[in-house]
């Protein structure tokens, strides 16, 4: 058996070789294939790094009328921390509130003065909160309208906010749909492809394979060669991209760093290089193999 197996990966290595045409043609189409798949890797992380900036910006603030002390305050605080669904607190003092207004309206000088001439600070303390989901403020809105602290919020500007909010859970969503859907459709492509490539590569070899057939070769042993040939091609195609992303993140990253504000596509992708070798490897030998599969089965139904 273990002959027979070396045997069939030496008969697909040799006409790997020799049918240059094909070869070079599949892994061309393997090499399309992948790059398309590891920019979508890519994209996932730049991706995943926006939506994060995103939801890292999204918070509800709730404020607390003047009859609220700061130990209340900071009472409301640590009660708020305790559900599951916030990830941070910051609490915002009358004074920091006055003192981030002022210096958001420092060129409008009629604000300023009109502030200046009320003669006492009118904002109000706060709290920031931020969840884990953008979609699971609704809960924490409701403990705050609801839980013992009620009575001491002026407000919370949750319903000024919800809109953006779920704009950004539908954008978020949309994202992550759009990346699987153009995965499917990607790896459906390849299959495609490559399958048209190697049935091109099987009928150039149909004399060889009469003759298998005529001289008793089982089925299996036909395939063989092929399977091997698509294999090979595969890996061949997971390489070269492999080694061909790495200076086009290089060039892409200053670009990607700009647009985004701080997303480092280069150290990304060395992060993730095993992580996209092992992928490359599996969909590439996979999708070559499953190709000739399909193709050499198709023709020997043929016949």
């Amino acid at each position: 058996m273990m002959t027979g197996f070396k045997r069939i990966w030496r008969y697909g290595y040799q006409a790997f070789l020799r049918d240059k045409g094909s070869s070079v043609a599949t892994v061309f189409v393997f090499v399309l294939t992948l790059s398309l798949l590891t920019s979508l890797l890519l994209f996932q992380g730049v991706s995943g790094f926006l939506i994060q900036s995103i939801r890292d910006r999204v918070d509800v603030s709730a404020y607390f009328s003047d009859a609220a002390t700061e130990d209340t305050i900071l009472q409301a605080r640590d009660r708020i921390l305790e559900l599951s669904e916030v990830r941070d607190v910051r609490y915002v003092s009358k004074e920091d509130a006055l003192a981030t207004f002022t210096e958001r309206h420092a060129g409008d000088p009629v604000l300023l003065e009109a502030l200046s001439a009320v003669g006492t600070n009118p904002l109000l303390a706060s709290l920031n909160i931020r969840t884990h989901e953008v979609g699971q403020f609704d809960g924490v809105v409701k403990s705050l309208k609801e839980g013992e602290f009620a009575p001491f919020i002026e407000k919370v500007d949750y319903e000024n906010r919800k809109p953006v909010i779920d704009r950004i859970s539908a954008l978020v969503a949309g994202i992550w749909a759009f990346g699987l859907a153009l995965s499917g459709v990607l790896a459906l492509v390849a299959v495609l492809v490559a399958f048209n490539t190697v049935r091109l590569a099987i009928y150039s070899a149909k004399e060889e394979i009469e003759v298998m057939k005529l001289v008793g070769a089982s089925h299996w042993f036909i395939r063989g060669p092929f399977l091997a040939q698509g294999v090979l091609a595969g890996a061949m195609g997971a390489l070269i991209v492999l080694f061909m992303f790495f200076p086009l993140t290089l060039v892409a990253t200053p670009i990607i760093e700009r647009v985004t504000q701080g997303f480092n596509l280069f150290e990304y992708f060395l992060s993730h290089f095993f992580t996209t070798l092992l992928f490359l490897g599996i969909v590439g030998t996979g999708l070559g193999a499953l190709s000739s599969f399909i193709a050499i089965r198709r023709y020997l139904e043929e016949r």
